[in-house]
């Protein structure tokens, strides 16, 4: 593995911050006893994450392939658009400062993953400033479809960019604090 663990470039977790995820593998995680409440609840919120970017992606491609009106298209990109960045904004706020210090303390063994983890949100946060100015612009542009088709694209391209950096960012969050957890117990 690189020494490189940026969002940007890391294939995944280096395996000696996977140990408690050999044994606390993701498909034991539902049958677990500790597995309900937080756990249960933070997994929602990443697959909410997950499916608002999913939609966007597919209300820009109907855009780009003139199967969607601008006005419908402007309303979808504006209302999960704010719900995308307001909401992780909000998630990550709440790991940074309350769960991660505490989650931190639980194991000397992964510590250096939660370094990781706020590297990601910041890097994230870049993105997310891209995906607003991209958004911004294509929203601009809806009574003129041409420039609205170029703009879209770039928002589409960039949309791209947002699921593989969030998808490598979340898959690699579950994966450190979910066996954490299970392990250690909730006392948050």
């Amino acid at each position: 593995m690189s020494d490189d663990l940026s969002l940007e470039n890391r294939p995944g977790l280096p395996d000696p911050l996977r140990v408690l995820l050999a044994a606390y593998p993701r498909d034991g995680w539902t049958s677990d006893p500790g597995f309900d409440g937080l756990i249960r609840f933070w997994l929602d919120r990443h697959l909410m994450f997950r499916r608002i970017l999913a939609e966007m992606t597919t209300t820009s491609e109907a855009l780009i392939d003139r199967q969607m009106d601008p006005q419908r298209f402007g309303a979808v990109i504006s209302r999960y658009g704010g719900m995308f960045v307001n909401g992780l904004h909000e998630h990550h706020t709440i790991e940074d400062t309350h769960y991660f210090p505490v989650l931190v303390q639980k194991d000397d063994r992964i510590a250096k993953g939660f370094d990781i983890l706020d590297a990601d949100h910041h890097a994230i946060d870049r993105h997310l400033a891209d995906f607003v100015d991209l958004a911004n612009g294509a929203l601009k542009k809806l009574d003129d479809r041409d420039p609205l088709q170029t703009a879209t694209g770039a928002l589409h391209e960039h949309l791209g960019l947002l699921h593989r950096l969030l998808d490598r960012h979340l898959t690699d969050e579950e994966e450190l604090i979910v066996p954490v957890i299970l392990r250690y117990g909730v006392e948050i």
